[in-house]
C-alpha cells in the first residue's frame, strides 16, 4: 500500500532516534521517554520567545519590556510611538518610581506638533576637553550617542549600520575595544575605546604602540579617546574572542594572529595605579591633541577618591568620565557578574558625581552615562543627576533589528546583529537599518527636548535634580537630591556653560498654539 511506503522512512527515522535515546546515558529523561522527551528540550529552547511574545505582560520582560521595545521599534521606523488610554505602570506600588515635575510657566514654550523637535539640534552643554585646553576640544553636536560595541561582538553589517546612522543623526559612535574597523569608516565620527588588549594600537607582542595609535587618529575621524577600565555587566573580568571567530578581517582590525584565541586581559599593562593612569591620560592628550576620558563601572570607591584627590591637587585629569551601570549590556558574561557585580547606574553615578562635586571638579569634567539610558524616562533622570551625554547600546541594536532573542553569546543571533555568521549577518541591510538607527536617536532627542520644555528649560541638561521625585509608596515622594545626597546646584553645568547652551538653544524658534490676543498683549506684568 502506498501510504505504508510513504510512512516507512518516517517510522524508521523515529525508531533510530528512539534507539539512540534509549542507549545514551547523558539524559535520563530521554532514556525513560525516548523521542517524546525531546519535546521538553525543544520547548525549553524556545522559552524566551514564548515568554516574550505570549506570556509576559507589557512591562514584565527584561531587560527591555514589550512597551519599551515597541517605543524603540516604532521610533526607528517613524511609526506612531504614542501609547493610548494612559499608563499601565503600577505607579503607586513600584518602589523607586521616578516622576518628573512639570512647570506651569517656564522660560520655554513647548512645541505642539507631534514631530516637533526631531530635527532640532541638541548639543552637549559642555565643551569636551575645553577645561584642560586640549588642542582638539569640541562641543559634541548630540547629547545622545552610540555606546561602545566592538566589531567582533557585533557583525560588520551592524557596525556599518550604526556608523551610517551616526552620520545621519550627527552623533558620535564609540568603537568599543575592538579598534577601528572598515565598518566604522562610513561617515560617523568616532570615540576610540582603548581596552586592555590595545587592539589596533599594539605591536606584535601585544604591547601598546603609540605610533600606531597616532596613525589611526590621523587617518580616521576619531574625536576622542576612551580608556576602558571596566564594563558594567562584567567588571574585573577580561574578555575572550574564540579562535573560530578570529577571521582575517578581525585579526587585521585588532592586530592579532588569524585563527588564534584573542584575549583581553583583566587589567591594563600601561599603568598600575591611579597616578600612572593620569600620567598616561596626559601623555595621550599631548600626543594626539584629543580629549581623553575613562569608562568604568562603579564598585569600591577607593579609586574614585584617589582620582578626584589627585585631579584636584596635581593639575592632571581626565576630560570625561563614562559611568556604565551594572544593568548594562554585554555580548557574554558569567551570570553572577551580570546580575550581582557593580552598582546599578543611578547609585553608581551619583556616588561618583558626589566625589567630583565635593572637590569642586564636577563642572570641569564631561560626564557620560550608559546602562539602559536609551529610553526617555531613564535618560532624563541621568541628566538630572549630572550626566552631560547619554550613550545607547542595546537600544541602538534594537533599532537596527535586534529582537532581544538573547543569543548574543552563541554566535547565532537570528537577525544578524550580534554574530559573525556570514549567512545570518547578510540579512541585515546597513543602508536600511542606518536610517532606522538615526530615526531612533532623533526620536530620543525629541522626547528629551519635550521633557525639558515641560520642565520649563530650553535644554535637558538644565533639568536639575529637584525636578525629579522618587515614589516609595502611595503616600511618600522624596525629592531626588535627598535620596542621592546632592547639594543645591549639583547636577547642573557651570553658570557659563548654562548661559552658553541657553544662547544656542534659544536661537531655535519656540512653539505655542496661537499668537496672543489683543487683550493679552495689552496686559502689563507687575514689576
Amino acid at each position: 500500500m502506498k501510504w505504508v511506503s510513504r510512512l516507512a522512512p518516517a517510522v524508521a527515522a523515529a525508531a533510530a532516534v528512539a534507539a539512540h535515546d534509549v542507549l545514551q546515558r547523558k539524559h535520563a529523561l530521554l532514556r525513560n521517554y525516548p523521542v517524546l522527551g525531546r519535546a521538553r528540550y525543544w520547548i525549553e529552547s524556545i522559552g524566551p520567545e514564548l515568554r516574550q511574545y505570549i506570556v509576559a505582560g507589557n512591562d514584565e520582560e527584561r531587560p527591555f519590556s514589550r512597551d519599551q521595545r515597541r517605543w524603540i521599534y516604532a521610533s526607528a521606523k517613524l511609526e506612531n510611538n504614542y501609547f493610548g488610554f494612559g499608563t499601565d505602570n503600577d505607579i503607586e506600588r513600584t518602589p523607586g518610581y521616578m516622576i518628573v515635575k512639570h512647570t506651569t510657566f517656564g522660560s520655554t514654550v513647548p512645541r505642539s506638533s507631534p514631530r516637533a523637535g526631531e530635527d532640532a539640534w541638541l548639543p552637549c552643554a559642555k565643551v569636551l576637553g575645553g577645561h584642560r585646553g586640549r588642542r582638539n576640544a569640541f562641543r559634541p553636536d548630540s547629547l545622545v550617542n552610540i555606546s561602545g560595541m566592538s566589531f567582533g561582538s557585533l557583525s560588520g553589517n551592524a557596525v556599518e549600520a550604526l556608523n551610517r546612522g551616526a552620520r545621519i543623526a550627527g552623533c558620535l559612535h564609540n568603537t568599543g575595544e575592538g579598534s577601528v574597523a572598515s565598518y566604522h569608516r562610513h561617515g560617523g565620527e568616532l570615540v576610540w575605546q582603548i581596552g586592555t588588549g590595545y587592539f589596533g594600537c599594539r605591536d606584535s607582542r601585544g604591547r601598546f604602540d603609540l605610533q600606531r595609535l597616532k596613525d589611526v587618529v590621523a587617518r580616521d575621524p576619531v574625536r576622542a579617546l576612551e580608556i576602558k577600565l571596566s564594563q558594567g555587566a562584567k567588571p574585573g573580568l577580561g574578555g575572550v574572542l574564540p579562535a573560530a571567530k578570529v577571521s582575517p578581517e578581525i585579526a587585521r582590525t585588532r592586530g592579532v594572529p588569524v585563527g588564534e584565541t584573542c584575549i583581553s586581559p583583566s587589567r591594563h599593562a600601561e599603568f598600575r595605579c591611579t597616578d600612572e593612569l593620569l600620567d598616561w591620560v596626559e601623555m595621550l592628550a599631548a600626543e594626539t591633541g584629543l580629549p581623553v576620558g575613562i569608562k568604568s563601572a562603579v564598585g569600591d570607591m577607593t579609586f574614585w577618591d584617589e582620582l578626584t584627590t589627585m585631579m584636584a591637587g596635581s593639575g592632571r585629569g581626565v576630560d570625561f568620565v563614562t559611568i556604565d551601570g551594572g544593568e548594562g549590556g554585554t555580548g557574554a558574561a558569567p551570570l553572577v557578574f551580570a546580575d550581582s557585580v557593580s552598582l546599578p547606574f543611578r547609585l553608581g553615578f551619583a556616588r561618583v558625581y558626589c566625589r567630583f562635586a565635593e572637590r569642586g571638579l564636577h563642572e570641569q569634567v564631561v560626564f557620560a552615562g550608559a546602562g539602559k539610558l536609551g529610553l526617555p524616562g531613564n535618560a532624563v533622570v541621568a541628566l538630572a543627576l549630572g550626566c552631560d551625554l547619554v550613550n545607547v547600546g542595546r537600544e541602538a541594536m534594537l533599532a537596527v533589528g535586534c529582537i532581544q532573542a538573547q543569543r548574543c553569546h552563541t554566535d547565532r543571533c537570528p537577525t544578524g546583529v550580534a554574530t559573525q555568521n556570514a549567512w545570518l549577518s547578510r540579512g541585515l541591510d546597513p543602508g536600511d537599518k542606518s536610517v532606522r538607527a538615526a530615526n531612533y536617536i532623533r526620536s530620543l532627542r525629541r522626547d528629551l527636548l519635550k521633557l525639558a520644555e515641560a520642565s520649563g528649560v530650553p535644554h535637558p541638561a538644565l533639568i536639575d535634580a529637584d525636578a525629579i521625585e522618587i515614589l516609595t509608596g502611595q503616600t511618600v515622594a522624596t525629592p531626588m537630591p535627598e535620596v542621592y545626597h546632592y547639594r543645591p546646584g549639583w547636577g547642573l553645568p557651570s553658570r557659563a556653560d548654562r548661559d552658553a547652551v541657553v544662547a544656542l538653544m534659544t536661537a531655535e524658534p519656540e512653539g505655542g498654539s496661537a499668537p496672543p490676543s489683543p487683550t493679552a498683549a495689552a496686559r502689563v506684568t507687575p514689576g
